[in-house]
């Protein structure tokens, strides 16, 4: 027989494309007039196998290592890798930059998933007086700078009042710690590392300056890439030795004492929060996951709670100013059907901001951010 592979887009797209691999087997088919046979091409598909081992073609062997011990000790690895590079940085912040304390936002973004939990039900169940649905989320300064620059007014009774992860954590160290270690606040030199170079803007809003305290919450803010351009122009390399964990008191820790993060992605996991929240406050039921159907693209997604066959709660993530203005439009005619959305200003969200470090030429974007996304949730 003459067996060939097919197409193998499957690796990436396989669930949405229902495309799989195909084997092409040349079958000899008696004909009705002689003993002779004819080839004729019979096409299987792997859905089709009996898993019975006695052939494994390529395609399959792809499959099959995704089911391996070796596949689940390297996503070990990678999880370990992680969590040692950002130990590695915290070190070589502090021993070769001379920083005196590195916090992880992880802990300022607790602070504002559990208030934009409390601003939502509030507001769902009209006990605010500005009870204005939907509640766009206001934690990117791209979006917030085009909505009150465009749309003004009309717009800003729909954001939401709740502080971004960064300037809570500027408020909390202006504050909180700079009384702990004895410090005025305006002699603290507060500096965010952030994915997005519009959180410079963010820090330097006026709202943002506190009078009572004589300080901004954050005074400089380094995008992802400018921190790598500094370690290579210092010709520093991340110190290779015993590594610290981030400072204390802001950190988020499990019973194991080991550090946790959110779920929802990498834009700050505001829909899934106040979702999963709103479903077990409002109407009692616990959702372990959200089942997300993609409307316009895969930037523009929504999850729904129906009780009886009656929607009683929508949300949206909604990335990138073409789906932003969609949306927006949609809130102007009165049509937008969603409770709760999650705008980032950048097409693939916060991972995927102009202030990341900039990937090979020579790799795919798509399949590049799917890795950052695969990579920030796996911690």
């Amino acid at each position: 027989s003459d067996i060939t592979e097919g197409p193998n887009e499957y690796l990436f797209d396989n669930v949405a494309n229902e495309s799989f691999s195909l084997i092409s087997i040349h079958a000899a088919i008696p004909t009705e007039h002689s003993h002779s046979s004819k080839s004729e091409k019979v096409k299987i598909s792997l859905n089709d196998c009996l898993a019975c081992s006695g052939c494994i073609t390529s395609a399959e062997s792809v499959l099959i290592s995704q089911q391996s011990k070796e596949e689940f000790y390297a996503v070990l690895e990678e999880n370990r890798r992680l969590r040692e590079i950002s130990k590695m940085l915290a070190t070589t912040f502090k021993e070769i930059l001379g920083v005196s304390y590195v916090f992880d936002t992880t802990f300022a973004r607790d602070f504002s998933l559990i208030e934009s939990q409390r601003e939502f039900i509030s507001r769902y169940c009209g006990g605010d007086q500005h009870s204005t649905l939907p509640i766009l989320v206001s934690a990117c300064p791209g979006w917030i700078c085009y909505a009150e620059k465009i749309h003004g007014k009309f717009i800003l009774p729909y954001l939401s009042a709740v502080k971004s992860p960064q300037q809570i954590m500027g408020s909390l160290i202006k504050d909180y710690f700079a009384n702990q270690i004895n410090k005025r606040p305006k002699n603290i030199y507060h500096v965010t590392v952030m994915p997005c170079y519009d959180k410079k803007l963010e820090a330097s809003r006026n709202d943002f300056y506190d009078k009572t305290l004589n300080a901004s919450d954050v005074d400089c803010v380094l995008t992802s890439g400018e921190v790598i351009e500094i370690l290579e122009e210092k010709g520093y390399i991340a110190v290779d030795k015993a590594y610290e964990n981030f400072d204390k008191p802001f950190l988020s820790l499990n019973e194991s004492n080991k550090m946790v993060t959110h779920s929802g992605g990498g834009s700050g996991g505001y829909l899934e929060h106040v979702f999963k929240s709103a479903a077990s406050e409002i109407f009692q039921i616990k959702l372990q996951s959200l089942n997300y159907k993609i409307v316009r693209n895969k930037d523009f997604r929504e999850v729904v709670l129906t009780i009886n066959e009656d929607t009683v709660l929508k949300g949206a993530t909604v990335y990138g100013f073409r789906n932003i203005q969609n949306i927006v439009q949609k809130i102007k005619r009165g049509k937008c059907p969603y409770h709760y959305i999650e705008i980032m200003a950048c097409p693939g969200g916060c991972l995927n901001g102009g202030g990341q470090p900039i990937p090979d030429s020579n790799m795919n974007l798509r399949h590049y951010l799917i890795q950052l996304e695969e990579s920030y949730n796996s911690l």
